[in-house]
C-alpha cells in the first residue's frame, strides 16, 4: 500500500495511454494535458512525452445517437469530450465546440463540436482522419483514437438471461449485469490503437462507467491480448461511486474481477482508489439515487495479485467528480517520477 508522495526524482518522459469515454476519461485528459510537452516547444522538460486517449464508441443516444444513425458514422460526443479537454484554449474554441443548440429544425440539441466532426468525416470520407484534422484545429496536446473504426452496438446480457442491447438502455438497468458484448463480435482495431499499447510506458483504464466505457475498449479484437503482452505499467483508476443498477453494491474488486472475466486475465497492475470522505449533504442524494461510495476490500484486492495506492481525490461540485489536478499529481508521483530509469 502506498500514498501519493511530495518528493520523487525527475525521470525521463513517457509515453501514455489513457482508455475510457464518458466524463471520467476527459477528466483525466484536462488534467494530464498539463504536463505534455508540445511538439512546437521541444526544449519543454515536461514528463509526458505522448499522451494517446482510446475512446469507446458505443454511445447511441443524444446528439451522438442521431448523428450515428442518420449518417452512419461513429458516435462523436465522447470524443468530442476528449478533444475539448485536450485543447489549448478551453475558453473560447472549448465552449464553441461544447455549444448546443437550443432551438432549430434539425439543430435542437445538437453541439457544434458534433456537427463539425460529421461534416469533416464526410468531406474527408474517414471519421479518424476528421478527428485528426480537428485535433489540429483545438491544437491539442495529445492524440485521440476511435477504439474501433467499425460502428457497433453494445449489448448486455442481464443475470436473468435477457438481453439488453444499447449503451442508453444499458445505463438503466436494474436488477445486475452478468455480461456485455459488442456487436459485430471482436470488431477490429484502430491500428493506431495498437501500436500506441505496444510503445506505451502508463496505461491508465478509468475511471468511468464499467459496463458502458470501460469493457467495451477490451472487448475490441487484439486490444485486451496487447494489454497483456505490454510492459508498460498498468493502471486502473477506480471509480468514486457505484452506479444504480450497473454497478450497485460493488467493491472496487468486484469492478476488477468483471474486468477480468471481460478479458480472460489480469490487464493492469495497479489500482488508484480515493480514501477521502464525501460530504453527508452530497452522499444522502446519491443514496436516495441507488448510489454508494465504491468500497476498497483491500484484502481482495491484493489477493488478485494488485498493487493498490489511494489518496484524496474527491472533488464536489454538486456532484462528484474526480479532482483532475490531484489525480493528475498522483499519478505522476507515483507512476512517473517513481519510474526507474532506463
Amino acid at each position: 500500500m502506498r500514498r501519493a508522495s511530495e518528493n520523487a526524482s525527475k525521470r525521463e518522459p513517457i509515453r501514455v495511454v489513457a482508455m475510457g469515454g464518458g466524463t471520467g476519461l476527459s477528466t483525466l485528459l484536462r488534467g494530464l494535458k498539463q504536463f505534455v510537452a508540445a511538439q512546437q516547444h521541444p526544449d519543454q522538460k515536461l514528463p509526458i512525452a505522448d499522451l494517446a486517449a482510446i475512446v469507446t464508441v458505443t454511445d447511441d443516444g443524444g446528439s451522438s445517437g442521431r448523428l450515428r444513425r442518420e449518417y452512419r458514422i461513429l458516435p462523436p460526443g465522447d470524443i468530442r469530450n476528449c478533444l475539448v479537454a485536450l485543447s489549448q484554449d478551453e475558453a473560447l474554441l472549448g465552449r464553441l465546440f461544447q455549444y448546443r443548440f437550443q432551438s432549430g429544425r434539425g439543430l435542437q440539441g445538437h453541439s457544434f463540436g458534433n456537427l463539425f466532426l460529421t461534416a469533416l468525416t464526410k468531406v474527408t470520407g474517414d471519421f479518424t482522419e476528421a478527428v485528426r484534422l480537428c485535433s489540429e484545429v483545438l491544437a491539442i496536446r495529445g492524440r485521440i483514437f476511435p477504439s474501433t473504426p467499425q460502428l457497433v452496438t453494445l449489448e448486455a446480457v442481464k443475470q436473468d438471461g435477457r438481453v439488453v442491447a444499447g449503451e442508453t438502455k444499458i445505463s438503466r438497468i436494474r436488477g445486475g449485469i452478468f455480461r456485455v458484448r459488442l456487436v459485430p463480435r471482436r470488431p477490429r482495431p484502430q491500428p493506431e490503437v495498437l501500436e500506441a499499447i505496444r510503445q506505451a510506458d502508463l496505461i491508465l483504464m478509468g475511471p468511468g462507467s464499467l459496463y458502458t466505457s470501460i469493457i467495451p475498449n477490451l472487448l475490441v479484437a487484439g486490444v485486451a491480448a496487447a494489454l497483456r503482452k505490454s510492459r508498460a505499467t498498468r493502471v486502473y483508476i477506480a471509480n468514486l461511486m457505484t452506479q444504480p443498477g450497473e454497478t450497485e453494491g460493488y467493491t472496487v474488486a468486484e469492478h476488477v474481477r468483471a474486468i477480468h472475466e471481460h478479458t480472460g486475465g489480469r490487464v493492469f497492475d495497479w489500482v488508484v482508489m480515493n480514501h477521502a470522505q464525501i460530504s453527508p449533504k452530497l452522499l444522502a442524494r446519491y443514496r436516495a439515487q441507488g448510489a454508494e461510495p465504491v468500497a476498497p476490500d483491500l484484502p481482495a484486492l491484493q489477493k488478485l495479485g494488485l498493487r493498490c495506492v489511494y489518496d484524496d481525490l474527491v472533488e464536489e461540485f454538486g456532484v462528484v467528480r474526480h479532482d483532475a489536478a490531484r489525480l493528475t499529481r498522483l499519478l505522476l508521483e507515483e507512476f512517473v517520477q517513481r519510474r526507474a530509469p532506463k
